[in-house]
Formats: C-alpha cells, structure tokens, sequence
C-alpha cells in the first residue's frame, strides 16, 4: 500500500503493528476525547460500554492517573476482560439502580469524568446522571439517540457534555510517543486473530460482542 508520507504516524521501536493499528481509530479517539474532558489523578471516571473503545478509555485514563475506574457493561464476557486487565476498580451490569452503585462505590459521589462508548440511550443516560455537579461527559459512542431532562440531568448540575470523533495526525504523533512513556500497549485488547482469508468471521466476531479487540492479520499469528 503506498501512502502520502505526510499522512503517517512513525511506529516508534516500542510498539508493534498491533498496537499502532489502534492508534487511528480506537484510542486514538478516545485520547481526542480526554484531551477534551482532560483527565487526572483528581478524577474518578466512568465507561459505558466495554468493547475496544472502552476499554481503551479505562487504559488511557489508567495511564493518566484516574483515582477510580468504574465500567457498565451488559456482557459478562467484556466485563470479566477489564477486570483481568487490571481496567476496572469496578463494573456493573445496567440496571434500573445502577447510577447510584455507582456512586455508592464512588464513595457516595458521582465521578468528575464519564465516557460512553455504548451508543445507547440508556448507556448515555447512565453517563450524565452517575456524573457529580461540574463533571463533564464525553459521548464517543456512534449513532443512536439521547433522552434526559435538561434541568435535574444537566444544568443544575453544572455539567459539560462533549461530542467528540476521531483525532488528528499531530495528536496521533502525540499519543504514539505516550503509550511508549506510559509502557501500555494497545495490543493488550486484542482476544482474536484472523487471516484476511477469515475476515468475515472476525467481522462476525465483532458483531456478537463477545471478544475484545479482533484483528485481521497477515503475518501467521492468526488464532495466537
């Protein structure tokens, strides 16, 4: 494949293929949305919906010095992944009471941050209403719609809420030199191999929701 070199990010040693495959898209979309939000050791935080995008939101704001990291997840299967890779202080399956486990856990308070990667209406209700007076919310999830009630949800809260979609090249060139300070290494996410012969079964894969990151490769480490 011959690309414009203006348009490429340089791999640093560090990294492997793998990990710089989600540079573009997954984390690096989530990373355009921290920038947004900004994330710290100051601030508890929450992701709704745990596929790759999400968990590659708990990675980062790991990174970042998050105090606590709470996700919500309705399969077992994703939630069980972020709590093996060390992602999650806590997860939860959605339910009617969710949002005040949430802050039951939080120590009685909303979290400062909140990311939905869900895509759902109910997942982006939990976000803004788990979120503590002044927080702000990042919505990455795509598609779908939103329903809350402005006063009580929003603005006697005081809160923010960012749209954010994909990154640009400088914040690519920017997150590829942290991933190789932090030492995190988005191939991490990755639960499935497939040859480009297979590709269909990996798309397939990705659409039940029961894996992590999936990846089609072509260097013989299908099924690794």
């Amino acid at each position: 494949m011959l690309c414009d070199e203006n348009d490429l990010i340089a791999l640093p040693d560090e990294l492997t293929y793998a990990d710089g495959a989600q540079v573009a898209c997954g984390f690096g979309t989530v990373y355009e949305a921290i920038m947004k939000v900004g994330v710290s050791g100051n601030d508890s935080v929450l992701v709704v919906g745990l596929g790759p995008v999400g968990l590659a939101a708990l990675m980062l704001s790991k990174a970042m010095g998050a105090n606590r990291l709470f996700g919500v997840d309705m399969n077992e299967g994703r939630i069980a992944l972020a709590k093996k890779l060390g992602l999650v202080d806590e997860a939860f399956k959605p339910s009617d009471d969710v949002v005040a486990k949430i802050k039951q856990a939080n120590g009685g308070h909303g979290v400062e941050r909140a990311f939905d990667a869900s895509a759902s209406d109910p997942g982006r209700q939990t976000a803004i209403r788990a979120t503590r007076e002044w927080g702000k919310i990042a919505f990455v999830g795509e598609g779908n719609s939103v329903t809350f009630n402005p006063s009580p949800d929003i603005i006697h809260g005081q809160k923010s809420i960012y749209g954010s979609w994909v990154t640009s090249l400088a914040n690519m060139e920017d997150l590829v030199e942290r991933l190789v300070r932090w030492n995190i290494h988005p191939e991490d996410l990755i639960t499935h191999r497939f040859a480009l012969k297979d590709a269909d079964k990996a798309y397939a894969l990705m659409a039940s929701g029961n894996c992590g990151k999936v990846a089609v490769v072509f260097d013989g480490t299908e099924n690794a």
